[in-house]
């Protein structure tokens, strides 16, 4: 056990080590079509796994979006590394909507298309400019990217969906508020700085915040919802369908 437990060790520590963000591969993972080869618009929410050793933690999540008939999509994050040397946190820009998140394959966790993407692409620009903290970031417990897509997802109906229970950051409620209705819109949810809380809903079943750290088992899709390691049962889908 001691010979597996410094193995673990040793590996870890390796892999911190020789990270570089420089040379980390930003390529397209294949997952989103070009838009050369669809016009209709589309609306995507990627979550990976955070670089260096935060990736055995968390996840960044990122909003990506191409309105019918644009040449190029709209990717929409939040950046640390920008507000901590004095520019905006949020960072908006053309860009390819599925990179690799420095080595990281990113996980496709919703993908709406046609007139359904067409009705959210204004909400979700009207969400952005409403975020309230456009220049300014917290690792933990937030705000950070997973408080700012969540924010997206509050106010964007036809986003069905909930951020992974290891989007550390997802459970600060826009300005630090007490509660608010689920991310999903099918509960609702207290939550006392990002820091401890509850989240009751249809879509997300029973979810424990403790200390930033989400915990919680999904009914209507069974599964069991862990900090670090993210969603275990079936896959999460919408509650409802179109």
């Amino acid at each position: 056990m001691n010979k597996f437990l410094i193995l673990a060790l040793s590996l870890f520590l390796t892999s911190c080590a020789h990270s570089d963000w420089r040379t980390a591969d930003r390529s397209s993972a294949n997952i989103a079509p070009l838009p050369s080869e669809t016009k209709e618009a589309i609306v995507h929410v990627y979550v990976a796994r955070t670089f260096n050793w935060h990736k055995y933690l968390a996840v960044h999540s990122w909003v990506a979006y191409k309105e019918k008939g644009a040449k190029a999509y709209e990717v929409y994050h939040v950046v640390g590394w920008r507000a901590r040397n004095g520019g905006e946190a949020v960072l908006g820009e053309k860009d390819i909507p599925d990179r690799k998140w420095y080595g990281s394959i990113p996980e496709l966790i919703t993908d709406i298309r046609g007139e359904k993407a067409e009705a959210a692409i204004p909400k979700i620009k009207a969400a952005i400019q409403s975020y309230k903290y456009p220049n300014f970031y917290r690792m933990y417990p937030g705000p950070n990217s997973n408080s700012f897509v969540s924010h997206i997802i509050r106010n964007v109906d036809e986003l069905q969906l909930e951020l992974p229970p290891n989007a550390v950051g997802k459970d600060w409620i826009d300005d630090g508020d007490l509660y608010a209705m689920s991310e999903s819109g099918t509960g609702v949810q207290v939550s006392v700085f990002g820091l401890l809380g509850v989240t009751l809903g249809l879509a997300e079943g029973i979810e424990l915040n403790i200390l930033g750290l989400s915990f919680g088992v999904d009914i209507l899709r069974p599964a069991i919802k862990l900090p670090a390691v993210g969603r275990l049962g079936f896959k999460d889908a919408p509650v409802f369908k179109d």
